[in-house]
């Protein structure tokens, strides 16, 4: 049972990328159980079609999610969801912003970007940006974003060469790791002020370490993971949605927007990393996104 009052989503338009397994599964399973009208983005699928499968025998569930393909590292890709979905929907009331992928060894995209940020940031950038008109049009809107407290092993950002293909080994394919998760953020804090003053809100979680496969690409950091799940550091993909799912129902955060919420232990005892407190870096950031992935920066 939740500690916090929760708000009706039953009937309510609410896409969830990175459904297909992990954190954004047991999001869009419990939103599923609620009675919301559930759209899944993936891009596999077959596990797509199973997982609808899968959350339409939920209790509770008035229909089988809907799934709509995209790879988000692919910016024609996430063009052509995009406006898929805007065939589908006049409105769309909630965002998750939940596909992530930690790549290694070092891969570039079809665009040629780095993977990760790729994947992580630029995709999920366009993505939302493309599907403004539908979320403003939604019953009180909400954009989250997976995001992590890995971002303070990057805290600070070269934006003319931060999506740029990279070489990295396994460990420092975390640092690449971070660098997209810090972009999630800087993005998320950006957003709500361009929202402003419309009931859209943006917020950012972290999920606390998760394991949910995140790092099946590397030998080294899959066996470190599955030797700390035995352990009370890492936690379920449901336990890891509580905060995602929160920011989604809490009906005392209607107005709240532009925040970051860490489910990691003793993490909000730390000060902000200072380029999340950095207006104008965040401004910066958003335009140099923008100019990547071919949209208008205002």
């Amino acid at each position: 049972m939740s500690s916090y009052p929760q708000r009706t989503v039953t009937g309510q338009r609410i896409l969830v990328t990175g459904a297909t397994n992990g954190i954004g599964k047991e999001i869009a399973r419990a939103l599923v159980r609620r009675g919301a009208a559930v759209t899944i983005l993936a891009r596999n699928a077959n596990k797509a079609e199973a997982t609808a499968r899968e959350l339409a025998a939920e209790d509770g569930a008035a229909a089988a999610p809907e799934v709509v393909l995209a790879d988000l590292s692919d910016l024609g890709s996430v063009r052509a969801a995009a406006a898929e979905l805007g065939r589908r929907y006049d409105r769309i009331d909630v965002l998750v912003n939940n596909a992530g992928i930690h790549s290694i060894p070092a891969e570039s995209s079809g665009d040629g970007y780095e993977l990760m940020m790729a994947t992580n940031h630029l995709g999920p950038f366009l993505l939302t940006n493309s599907l403004l008109p539908q979320l403003e049009s939604g019953t009180e809107p909400r954009i989250v974003v997976t995001a992590s407290e890995a971002h303070r092993m990057w805290p600070r950002v070269n934006l003319a060469e931060f999506a740029e293909p990279d070489r990295y080994s396994p460990v420092g394919s975390l640092f690449a790791y971070a660098r997209s998760k810090l972009m999630n953020i800087l993005f998320t804090q950006e957003l709500a002020r361009r929202l402003t003053p419309t009931p859209l809100t943006a917020n950012s979680f972290c999920p606390g370490m998760v394991a949910s496969g995140l790092t099946r690409d590397s030998g080294i950091l899959t066996s470190a993971t599955r030797a700390l799940s035995r352990t009370p550091l890492v936690r379920t993909p449901q336990q890891g949605a509580a905060m995602g799912l929160r920011l989604v129902l809490d009906a005392t955060l209607t107005d709240t927007t532009g925040h970051f919420f860490s489910s990691t232990p003793g993490a909000n005892l730390l000060p902000p990393v200072r380029i999340r407190t950095d207006e104008p870096l965040q401004r910066r950031a958003w335009d140099r996104s923008a100019e990547l992935v071919g949209i208008a920066s205002s």
